[in-house]
C-alpha cells in the first residue's frame, strides 16, 4: 500500500465531484462494513457518484480501498509519532492504549479500527488486501518493540525485560480493544483497560 493516500493523476475530464470528499465517505464505509462486505453499489451511492467516475477517479474497488487506507492511516500518523517521542517506553505504550480508546470510539466514527477490522474475514480473492493490512499492524508493532527496546538498552527498563513480548502483548491488547469498541463497549471501559494493563510494565531497573 506503499503511497496509498497520494491522488493518482488521470487524464481525461476534470472529475465533476469532490474527490476528497467522496474518499472520506468511503473509508468510512470499508471502515463500518469491512472490505469484502462493502460492495460497489454501497460506495457509489454513499459517495453520490456513477461506477464509471468511481473507475476513472480510483481504478477499482481495491484501489479505493488502499486509498481509504491511506487516508485513515495519515489521520494516525500523530498519534503513531507521539509514540516514537516519548520520554519514556512507558510513556510511548500509555499513549498508544489511550489514543486506541479514544479513536476506536468516535463520536462521528465507526467504531474499532479499520486497519484492525476491515478485513478480517475476506474471501481468497481478497488475501491480499488481508496481507497488507496485516503488514501494516507487523510495522505498528515493530515501532513499539523498537521503542521499549531503546529503554532497556539505556538501563531504564531491566535488561531481562522482553520487547518483542511486551510489544506483542500490548498491540493484542489494542486488537482487542477494537474489537470490544466494535461490540459497543464504551469509551470509559477502554481506557480503564489500558489503566489496568499498564499495571503490568516491568518496574523500572534499579538506578
Amino acid at each position: 500500500m506503499k503511497d496509498a493516500s497520494a491522488p493518482r493523476r488521470r487524464t481525461g475530464r476534470p472529475l465533476s465531484f469532490d474527490r476528497e470528499q467522496a474518499l472520506q465517505r468511503a473509508m468510512l464505509l470499508f471502515w463500518r462494513y469491512g472490505y469484502d462486505s462493502t460492495s460497489l453499489a454501497q460506495l457509489t451511492s454513499a459517495m453520490g457518484i456513477s461506477p464509471p467516475s468511481l473507475y476513472a477517479a480510483f481504478g477499482d474497488k481495491k484501489q479505493l480501498f488502499q486509498e481509504a487506507v491511506g487516508r485513515y492511516s495519515a489521520g494516525l500518523a500523530g498519534w503513531m509519532d507521539s509514540v516514537d517521542a516519548a520520554a519514556t517506553a512507558r510513556d510511548a505504550v500509555q499513549s498508544l492504549l489511550e489514543g486506541a480508546a479514544i479513536g476506536f470510539t468516535g463520536p462521528d466514527t465507526p467504531a474499532g479500527c479499520l486497519i484492525i477490522s476491515a478485513a478480517t474475514n475476506c474471501s481468497a480473492a481478497s488475501a491480499d488486501v488481508q496481507a497488507e493490512l496485516a503488514a501494516i499492524r507487523r510495522e505498528t508493532e515493530g515501532r513499539v518493540r523498537d521503542r521499549i527496546q531503546r529503554d532497556v538498552d539505556a538501563g531504564l527498563l531491566p535488561r531481562d525485560a522482553d520487547a518483542p513480548a511486551l510489544a506483542a502483548m500490548y498491540m493484542t491488547l489494542v486488537q482487542g480493544m477494537s474489537n470490544q469498541a466494535r461490540d459497543g463497549a464504551p469509551r470509559e471501559k477502554l481506557l480503564a483497560l489500558g489503566r489496568a494493563a499498564m499495571r503490568a510494565w516491568p518496574a523500572d531497573a534499579p538506578a
